[in-house]
């Protein structure tokens, strides 16, 4: 099983931190780009809205089986590598970063409809395979860094941070560049702006490769007549980890919320605020959540559980705002919608800041329940249903907003009775993901302030005497 070094917390510091949140800045570069993928196969590339949602739902649940795939893999592994064999994956998958994230925005409108579907698949199938291979032993490598959870805290604080500074830069920058002055699409600038992500993405990951260091040594010593890794078994280790399953559930719900509201909040700006070019500037409101200089604080007076319990009940009281006030589309009504979001951002920022904190818990669980690590495997189908989510969400909200009238050929000209509808639709994707959330946070994961420091103390005597 996995046992720390000597002292786990020896020499962790600033340098520590600002590698890991490097990190996830590099995969922001890429993931970011994906809030654009529905709007530029629909309104440039001329998909169409009910093929396209199909189109989504298909590559993520490839996306979705990609990962424990590459988290079984991972696991199995047994070469020995200079370094780590997390951060050997992290770095090839960087590499291939690079370019794979303009594939998914070859600029062909006028190509046959069947080039364009294939562009698309194949496109966003090459970039997920590069994405997984990098991100699957990054979220990894959190509880390899340190077995401190207050150090553990603070690192989902810097990768919620760099994951903002990815998100900020690509979301501020990136509207303002692709609407012209009557909020229509301009994609022949995503390829390019999508390479430039890749390589500032790479040299982050760079950063982040060189300058980690692994404290936590889970070096496992097999007897000969030890089971081989199985698979089977360690979904099963998985689906009954309860951590694991409530901090899993949680980013589903935000996902299918988030990336249900995409299409309907860019065509809120574009055709009932008319203004898409602020559309980014206004979406990164939530991001400035995880600048909470207390969140240490928070967690070593009521605990983990209970604070992303709190802000998620904050998040949902926001949106409810959100439904009832009247959000006109002028610029009273803009302010209305911004504080709503400011609101829910006070809430969401606590969720933001140990999300993935929880996640190293949830693997120290599956440690101190069943007697193994398996941070692959754990973090692997933790993702395998973040991603499922990806792949619903934005199908989801694409089939809604046509439904209730949503054109793509018009673009920018959407009637106001579909404006309208999509300025409803919003709030409500985003009340239902909160209100499962609180069930998620509140209800499934049990992991409260007493049960961890008792599992934390379970698991440092059981490693000390394996050390022996």
């Amino acid at each position: 099983m996995g046992k720390s070094t000597v002292d786990a917390s020896a020499g962790f510091g600033l340098r520590d931190k600002l590698a890991y949140a490097a990190g996830d800045f590099g995969c922001n570069m890429s993931f970011a780009l994906k809030g654009y993928l529905t709007i530029y196969w629909t309104q440039f590339m001329g998909i169409d809205n009910y093929l396209m949602a199909s189109l989504l739902l298909i590559v993520q649940i490839w996306d979705a089986i990609n990962d424990p795939i590459i988290g079984a893999m991972v696991d199995a592994d047994t070469h020995k590598y200079r370094r780590n064999k997390f951060l050997a994956y992290i770095w090839f998958g960087a590499i291939g970063l690079t370019v794979a994230g303009a594939l998914c925005y070859l600029p062909f409108p006028q190509a046959p409809s069947m080039v364009k579907n294939i562009l698309f698949v194949a496109g966003y199938m090459i970039w997920d395979a590069f994405y997984t291979v990098a991100n699957v032993p990054y979220g990894s490598m959190l509880s390899l860094i340190s077995d401190d959870p207050i150090q553990r805290a603070q690192l989902s604080t810097f990768r919620s941070i760099g994951s903002m500074g990815g998100g900020l830069l690509t979301g501020m920058l990136i509207p303002v560049i692709i609407y012209d002055n009557q909020n229509n699409l301009r994609g022949e600038q995503m390829f390019v702006i999508a390479l430039i992500m890749g390589v500032i993405g790479l040299v982050c990951f760079r950063f982040m490769v060189t300058n980690t260091k692994v404290r936590v040594d889970t070096t496992i010593t097999l007897k000969e007549d030890a089971p081989k890794f199985n698979v089977m078994k360690a979904f099963n280790n998985f689906i009954h980890n309860r951590p694991a399953v409530g901090a899993t559930l949680a980013p589903i719900a935000t996902f299918i919320g988030m990336y249900g509201a995409s299409t309907a909040g860019q065509i809120l700006f574009q055709a009932y605020f008319k203004n898409a070019k602020i559309s980014g500037l206004v979406g990164m409101i939530s991001y400035f959540g995880v600048f909470s200089p207390f969140v240490g604080r928070i967690v070593k007076r009521f605990g983990k559980k209970e604070a992303v319990t709190f802000g998620s009940v904050v998040c949902a009281l926001a949106y409810v705002l959100m439904l009832v006030l009247p959000i006109t589309p002028d610029g009273r009504g803009l302010s209305l919608y911004v504080l709503c979001q400011i609101i829910a951002m006070l809430g969401g920022g606590i969720g933001n800041c140990l999300s993935w904190s929880l996640m190293a818990d949830a693997i120290d669980y599956n440690e101190w329940k069943f007697g193994v690590r398996e941070e692959g495997t754990t973090y692997a189908l933790h993702s395998f249903f973040r991603k499922l989510a990806q792949g619903i969400g934005p199908s989801l909200g694409l089939v809604l907003a046509t439904k209730l009238g949503y054109d793509a050929s018009l673009k920018a000209a959407q009637t106001i009775e579909v404006a309208t509808r999509m300025r409803y639709l919003v709030p409500v994707m985003y009340l239902g993901s909160y209100i499962v959330m609180i069930i998620a946070y509140g209800v499934v994961f049990n992991l409260d302030k007493k049960t961890l420091a008792q599992m934390e103390s379970d698991l440092k005597e059981r490693r000390a005497k394996n050390e022996k």
